[in-house]
């Protein structure tokens, strides 16, 4: 396969790394970021600090009243705002580079207008999470790092800064063209909670594990897909793609590519779990 890769998993799914790929170096993640995301939200209902169902509005004095988003209309891509921030200044080289703090506010002052859709009805937003993200800041005084270490890599056993938006350069691993580093989305901005996390895949591994296998914090949060029992979530960036799933019967994978289509990606790991199962005779794969 010329596309590096990192595949782990358990139950019949084998280790693979392959043309330089390294399970300790430190990947871009993209929207697997999100089930951090929501975690710390459920994490933060589960305190008694917010509520699933409170209305956007009561948290940002931006928004107008009457919006009717929730926080879980957030979480679970109910809340009818577009998958992407409006504006024809977004760039396809690098499409989050011109999405900004003070252009974040001015669509919260005018959400009602922004919206595509009413709430309840599913639309994939990564706006969403970044409105998300910017409230439960609001909220706690805290900075996205902060919340990510304090709610969900602390009490999983993870060291602070294992994931992160601001990996150590000489320990990234970053897609390289004709010998140089490709240039990298910006994702550091208010994007950041939707899509901008990196960490290793080990790190990552040991994320799906403790949140979905173990369920170490409880009920996993509705950032993630359901399909017959199993809960997945897969992520992109410019060249990086990874998914990470697990059934039930507590089979998992964490498959990282470098240069690779995201669709193929998913597809690997799709097969890699179906065969698990056809030797294990374990649940459906997911999907």
């Amino acid at each position: 396969m010329s596309t590096p890769m990192c595949l782990l998993g358990s139950k019949e799914i084998q280790d693979r790394v392959t043309r330089g790929h390294d399970p300790d170096l430190f990947v871009e993640l993209g929207s697997l970021t999100k089930v951090i995301t929501g975690t710390v939200l459920a994490q933060l209902v589960k305190a008694g600090t917010v509520n699933w169902h409170d209305p956007l509005d009561r948290w940002l004095d931006m928004v107008p009243k009457g919006t009717e988003i929730t926080l879980r209309n957030l979480a679970d891509h109910t809340s009818g705002l577009p998958r992407l921030p409006p504006g024809p200044d977004i760039s396809i080289l690098d499409p989050y580079v011109s999405f900004t703090e003070p252009v974040l506010l001015r669509l919260l002052r005018n959400l009602d207008e922004v919206a595509t859709g009413v709430p309840g009805r599913y639309e994939y937003s990564n706006l969403g999470y970044a409105v998300l993200g910017h409230a439960l800041t609001a909220v706690t005084g805290r900075t996205f790092q902060q919340l990510a270490d304090e709610h969900v890599l602390g009490p999983l056993g993870l060291e602070a800064g294992a994931m992160t938006a601001a990996p150590p350069a000489g320990h990234r691993l970053v897609p390289r063209r004709l010998g140089r580093p490709r240039a990298l989305w910006t994702l550091t901005g208010p994007i950041l909670p939707a899509g901008g996390l990196w960490s290793t895949p080990r790190t990552a591994a040991r994320l799906l594990v403790g949140l979905v296998v173990e369920r170490r914090l409880g009920e996993p949060a509705p950032s993630w897909s359901r399909a017959s029992g199993s809960l997945w979530h897969n992520g992109a960036t410019r060249d990086s793609s990874v998914f990470a799933g697990a059934h039930a019967d507590g089979r998992w994978i964490l498959l990282h590519r470098l240069h690779g289509n995201p669709h193929r990606t998913d597809s690997l790991a799709l097969k890699a779990m179906k065969r698990s199962a056809e030797r294990g005779g374990g649940a459906v794969p997911l999907g």
